[in-house]
């Protein structure tokens, strides 16, 4: 049974941006048992809490990067169980739903499926470029400094001794230094994503469905892919296209569904309570006066909370964060116009140019934190100005597309697309 997707208004109630008017007069017509219900007029203008959020996720990935970083503690990874990787794949998963929605529904499987494998191969090309420079630097700034500990550090030193094979085994995603796990697991989900945006569109409750099945079997049987030279990928592309599929599906229906769950009080208070508990067994990391508050039994059944396969527990935070943003934060939102949160708007718009910065910035920074002064002061400068150059390339970035498009050469960007691509 196809499923209806949903309105302006519900998703406004939902907290969450509708897909393209397309999508929806097409999928209502396609033989829902009910048509979609009449939307109020669409509004312009792109989603600006989706720039929002992925723009501090990106700030947030930076700070975490960099090791023994006093403003890693404001992240909050430190506070809960999950992190702003599950804030960057949520919103890329819902921004490619949205961006190839309508190819999907108006051009077919074939056309809307070459569109997704070639935005996958330009993030490919645009992974093999990072990798190449960011395995410079490292050797550079090892050699240099006569310090091989960088290498060790980075997860580069089997390129050093055996850079032949290791260049082979990076082509093929298996071999990946320090911090650039997340472009190869966004490769992999796009894959997949034609044959999952061909269900979601038919019936996504089946869709979704079959997206828990596979997360669930992956726990089951361990599923993960080899990495070079032993172990395995650290983001399981298996567990993690759960949360990339159910962003899909929220953009293609699931939010309506979701309204009334997220306007409910009991969902408020599960939500506020949810995140207390994980704030209260985050501190008894940091804290073992306070670990009575986790009794032996609660301990062995929740630990270790996996990142490598997305914990229930880690998801089930994400929800109960994402519940209270959609909650307290709406759409036309008047601080989204202000001047205080456009740079991190400006750089969730150009998110894969700003994350690839993101990992060359940060490994700098441990290079000068390590050569030459740590001290307190030093890392809050040093992440302040990586911020800095951030928002500075982003807003470079749109000053040219916006030349660029004056002369007319510049390509049709869909709203809320960048790092899921423009063509729709």
């Amino acid at each position: 049974m196809s499923q209806t997707p949903f309105t302006e208004g519900a998703a406004a109630a939902a907290g969450l941006r509708s897909p393209a008017p397309q999508v929806e007069a097409a999928t209502a017509t396609a033989g829902a048992p009910g048509a979609a219900v009449a939307a109020p007029a669409a509004r312009a203008g792109r989603d600006l809490r989706l720039d929002l959020f992925r723009g501090l996720a990106l700030w947030l990935i930076f700070l975490d990067h960099v090791p023994n970083n006093i403003l890693a503690w404001f992240t909050i990874r430190n506070y809960g169980f999950s992190d702003a990787t599950e804030i960057f794949i949520f919103i890329s998963g819902f921004t490619a739903a949205f961006v190839y929605g309508n190819a999907m529904v108006q051009r077919g499987f074939v056309i809307a499926g070459a569109r997704i494998l070639k935005r996958a191969w330009q993030i490919y090309v645009a992974h093999v470029f990072l990798f190449a420079i960011f395995i410079a630097e490292i050797s550079y700034v090892a050699s240099s400094f006569d310090n091989p500990l960088y290498a060790e550090e980075m997860n580069a030193l089997d390129f050093l001794k055996q850079p032949e094979v290791t260049i082979i085994q990076a082509l093929l995603l298996k071999f990946k230094p320090v911090n650039m796990d997340v472009l190869p697991l966004y490769i992999v989900l796009l894959l997949l994503f034609p044959l999952a945006l061909w269900l979601l569109i038919r019936n996504a409750t089946v869709a979704l469905l079959l997206s828990v099945a596979l997360y669930s079997l992956t726990w089951e049987y361990g599923w993960n892919i080899p990495s070079h030279p032993t172990g395995h990928w650290f983001f399981n592309p298996f567990a993690w296209q759960l949360l990339f599929v159910f962003g899909a599906w929220c953009a293609l229906g699931g939010a309506e569904r979701l309204a009334p769950v997220l306007r409910s009080p009991v969902t408020l208070w599960l939500a506020i309570g949810y995140l207390l508990f994980c704030f209260g067994v985050t501190m008894t990391w940091y804290f073992p006066r306070l670990s009575f508050l986790v009794p032996r039994w609660l301990g062995e059944w929740m630990y270790p909370i996996d990142k490598t396969n997305l914990d229930v527990l880690r998801f089930a935070h994400f929800l109960a964060l994402a519940a209270l943003t959609v909650r307290f934060i709406p759409r036309d939102w008047p601080l989204l116009q202000s001047r205080f949160l456009k740079p991190a708007i400006l750089c969730g718009q150009h998110s894969l140019e700003i994350f690839c910065l993101g990992v060359f910035l940060a490994f700098a920074a441990h290079f000068i934190m390590v050569e030459f002064f740590g001290g307190t002061l030093m890392q809050i400068m040093i992440s302040m100005v990586g911020i800095l150059i951030m928002v500075g390339t982003a807003a470079l970035i749109a000053w040219y597309k916006k030349v660029e498009g004056r002369g007319g050469s510049a390509p049709r960007r869909t709203p809320d697309a960048d790092l899921a691509g423009g063509e729709a």
